[in-house]
């Protein structure tokens, strides 16, 4: 009977260690992550589709002085051409996420940095914040449907 004690002591003590987020902050990290991935795929640079993957069919992108994109043709088309500009690089790091009180929208902001060639050809970083705004998708999937970044400190 005494180990039954002991061992059940132990147990309650480990489960008091134990962290446990809230859901809402697992959602909100779940979806830093999925920023993080997409980060992570665009800054390879090398698979346009999976880049795009991450954006839903009806998304509409934001590029700075440039008129809206929107679908994914458009984005496609949009992205690829990014990719074919010698020396182009883009990074993005997510600072920040909320979901909605349903758990089907989300955004998340960060800091971004864009290597093009500058005026003279030589290559030029562009740094900006941007924010997207996404959507839970049937499976669960988040896909980006709002995507706005803008250059500047």
């Amino acid at each position: 009977m005494r180990k039954f004690h002991i061992a059940v002591v132990a147990i309650l003590l480990v489960a008091g260690c134990v962290t446990v987020l809230p859901d809402s902050d697992r959602q909100k990290d779940a979806l830093v992550q999925r920023d993080r991935e997409w980060a992570a795929v665009a800054t390879q640079g090398r698979d346009v589709e999976r880049i795009v993957s991450f954006w839903t069919n009806d998304a509409t992108i934001f590029p700075p002085g440039a008129p809206p994109i929107h679908g994914n043709a458009a984005i496609r088309d949009y992205v690829e051409k990014s990719l074919a500009i010698p020396g182009f690089q883009i990074h993005w790091r997510p600072m920040s996420a909320a979901i909605s009180a349903d758990g089907t929208l989300g955004y998340t902001t960060g800091e971004n940095a864009v290597t093009v060639p500058g005026p003279d050809g030589k290559l030029i970083t562009i740094a900006g914040r941007y924010t997207t705004v996404w959507r839970r998708e049937t499976g669960g999937n988040w896909q980006c449907v709002i995507d706005i970044w803008n250059s500047g400190p």
